[in-house]
């Protein structure tokens, strides 16, 4: 496979695979058969990096072979959003003849969504002085004035220019209703938006028949408390990063939600208040005590759930629990198995044609 071409062909066998290779991985813990979820088979991320390479008076986007580490010159990019392939030759095109935005600039980000709105981040190895921002704020004129929903952002050491705004409002059509994401650039965003719509989706079924509050850890900016909001009488959230709980505040405000609470705390720190191990200055005001939590979710990082974590999961009736790393997964489940049984799982290709693989379970409580 190469960047710019992607083997479409092979899509659905590299599917099947998928989902043979993670049911065998949860054999051990009696798992139900798979529910497979398909990604579009091309334009589905909707965040993309690029180096850029200096050639004389040229310069162009790049990516790194990750096994020969050789670089390969990228000027379309099938696995990225359409707004991303359109800006792509539009933005090398303005840069490569201007001075002031192409000197040492060694990086470009982009943030794009399915409601057409797009952030790019230049990344310099230099100060950027009122020159840079005149030149960004023209080339963003020009590209607003050609229809594009387009912010700039300059980046060096320490230092963050942002002309209007850095962040991107996504609209998600989820379960019949719209949802509203604000997703701030050099967060972590879902980088598949179709494959999110349909993880929401999924969680909003297997929880249909839920009771009482929910309590998630690993927030985010809200994507999946917000969404599931609807089956319940309230949620509870922590998060630690602070710009993503900014946008969890915003996204509560912005989709009219009354009965989600954040916290802006590690998923450690909130097990030691529930432990009573400690006592917290954020969590005053905020009474544990009368949420009935019957189900928890959680969404680690790729390390999983850390042992005290785990344990407390476990004095839940349900455990919702989505992995970008299966083995993590099971490395949990050894434990959780013990007091749970799984009872759905399923499988969401977030990133076509890589090993890497993207999955949910529901765990109940044993009788």
């Amino acid at each position: 496979m190469t960047p710019e071409q992607l083997p479409i062909e092979q899509y659905d066998a590299q599917l099947a695979e998928k989902a043979t290779r993670l049911q065998a991985m949860m054999a051990p813990f009696a798992a139900p058969d798979v529910e497979v979820f398909r990604s579009p088979v091309s334009h589905y991320r909707m965040r993309a990096e690029f180096r850029i390479w200096h050639d004389g008076d040229d310069l162009y986007h790049i990516i790194f072979d990750q096994q020969t580490k050789q670089r390969i010159r990228v000027d379309r990019f099938p696995a990225a959003s359409e707004l991303i392939n359109t800006l792509m030759p539009k933005l090398i095109d303005a840069l490569r003849d201007n001075h002031t935005l192409r000197f040492k600039l060694f990086q470009i980000d982009y943030l794009s969504t399915l409601s057409n709105q797009i952030v790019i981040s230049l990344l310099y190895h230099r100060r950027l002085e009122d020159e840079w921002t005149a030149a960004a704020s023209a080339l963003r004129d020009d590209l607003q004035a050609q229809g594009f929903d387009v912010q700039l952002i300059g980046r060096a050491t320490k230092t963050k220019i942002c002309l209007d705004r850095d962040y991107v409002d996504e609209r998600l059509p989820v379960a019949g209703k719209e949802m509203i994401y604000r997703q701030v650039e050099n967060s972590f965003t879902q980088p598949n938006a179709a494959m999110n719509i349909q993880m929401l989706e999924w969680a909003l079924d297997v929880t249909r028949q839920a009771r009482g509050d929910l309590l998630e850890l690993y927030c985010g900016n809200g994507n999946f408390s917000l969404a599931l909001a609807r089956n319940f009488r309230r949620v509870l959230a922590t998060e630690i990063a602070k710009p993503s709980v900014a946008s969890a505040q915003y996204n509560i405000a912005a989709n009219h939600i009354d009965n989600v609470q954040i916290i802006r705390m590690a998923a450690e720190e909130f097990t030691q208040a529930m432990n009573g191990v400690r006592s917290f200055n954020r969590l005053e005001g905020i009474d544990l005590n009368s949420y009935q939590c019957e189900t928890i979710f959680v969404d680690p990082p790729r390390s999983g759930l850390d042992a005290e974590t785990v344990k407390m999961v476990q004095a839940y009736p349900r455990i919702l629990y989505i992995s970008c790393n299966p083995e993590t997964l099971c490395d949990n489940l050894r434990t959780l198995s013990a007091t749970h049984e799984v009872t759905r799982l399923a499988l969401f290709d977030q990133f076509p044609y890589t090993h890497h693989m993207e999955c949910g379970v529901l765990l109940t409580r044993k009788a």
